[in-house]
């Protein structure tokens, strides 16, 4: 059976803030260090200050959250028993308070308290997906948990709080939106209503991504990439994703790769792979002449169509200056080809890899990641 989900109510401006606190009395917030410290936390603690709402901080979270970070969570949440828990950052802080939020009801055995997620990026749609990722250093790995139940009850989708983003983060962070959307359109799980949600999002990125890597200070453009980030979480928590997310969780484990670049660079070869471009092209080929009929870059040909798309990718990740290879990325041949078995394995039972429009082996994801490090393509 196929459904879609819209728990989340989602306030394009800080107005929403007024209706989430309402009559609350205990909140706990989420973040990280670099927000608590920069001061970007007070978007929150002054109205909660204004309303004499008693706050409790909680900033340990680092990137890539792992499963000791979330237990200390846990533990503190419990403790200060809050009527409201607000999480505000890039994913990292937002995927914690889902895990913290749903740990710590599963273990009460009580009901998760109200939660509000407040994205300081425009690039994971954490806000309003059913997953949350769980790193685990030991083995080099990521977990994705997956639960209707992690979804926060509301999001807050302000642009002031990405207008000094970086460009190299902005960069990042967008093409992971793009990679929710495309992996979103060709899953196998994809219906009309993610299909809706995932094209906004793919045309909304091709019209500002540039423009804020160009132009921090676009506000408008801005606030459109954080309204594509969330349709685009949107698709891609309904519809599930793919093989780029299967083996970006581990490039980027392994490598420290920042997970918006890992998935930019994989995602030509991705796509290459799926399109059966170095075989014979399959069906999903067909999904991406759609988006290219889609952003104008159609051809004579379903093949023409597909390839002018793939290629766009690559052409994009490089106007990001972003690596369009593993290798480019200063990973090391000697460290990839030693990494790279474990790296397959971790690809192919990813949870992501089960809903990708072409089922593979491990010796296909291979191929894939090695393509992808030398920078091979069609």
């Amino acid at each position: 059976m196929q459904d879609f989900n819209l728990k989340t109510h989602i306030y394009m401006g800080k107005g929403g803030l007024e209706e989430i606190l309402r009559g609350k009395k205990r909140a706990f917030i989420v973040t990280d260090r670099f927000m608590h410290e920069s001061g970007i936390v007070s978007y929150l603690t002054e109205p909660l200050e204004q309303r004499n709402i008693t706050y409790q901080i909680f900033s340990e979270v680092k990137p890539d959250p792992d499963l000791e970070t979330i237990t200390k969570g846990i533990l503190a949440m419990q403790e200060f028993k809050p009527q409201v828990l607000l999480a505000i950052g890039g994913g990292s802080p937002i995927d914690a308070a889902k895990a913290m939020n749903w740990l710590s009801a599963k273990k009460e055995g009580t009901k998760k308290c109200l939660f509000a997620a407040i994205p300081t990026t425009s690039g994971t749609g954490s806000e309003v997906s059913k997953f949350s990722v769980v790193s685990d250093p030991k083995h080099a790995a990521k977990y994705p948990l997956v639960s209707e139940d992690l979804l926060p009850d509301a999001a807050v989708l302000d642009s002031i709080l990405v207008k000094s983003l970086p460009p190299q983060i902005t960069a990042d962070t967008g093409m992971d939106v793009l990679t929710h959307a495309i992996e979103a359109f060709v899953s196998v799980n994809a219906n009309d209503f993610t299909d809706a949600a995932a094209e906004k999002a793919i045309k909304l990125v091709r019209s500002n991504l540039l423009k804020v890597y160009l132009n921090p200070e676009d506000l408008d453009a801005r606030q459109r990439m954080h309204h594509a980030s969330c349709l685009a979480g949107m698709a891609f928590s309904n519809a599930g994703l793919g093989l780029n997310h299967g083996m970006a969780h581990t490039l980027g484990a392994h490598f420290h790769i920042p997970h918006g670049r890992a998935n930019a660079i994989l995602l030509p070869y991705v796509m290459e792979f799926n399109a059966g471009c170095q075989e014979q092209l399959t069906q999903v080929s067909a999904r991406y002449a759609r988006i290219a009929r889609l952003l104008g870059l159609d051809g004579p040909s379903i093949r023409q169509s597909a390839f002018r798309m793939i290629r766009s990718v690559k052409q994009y990740v490089k106007k990001l200056n972003i690596p369009d290879h593993i290798g480019a990325a200063k990973v090391a041949k000697a460290d990839f080809d030693k990494s790279l078995d474990e790296m397959v394995e971790a690809a192919y039972h990813d949870a992501c890899t089960k809903t990708n429009p072409r089922a593979c082996t491990r010796e296909e994801i291979r191929s894939v990641f090695l393509r992808a490090y030398s920078g091979k393509i069609i």
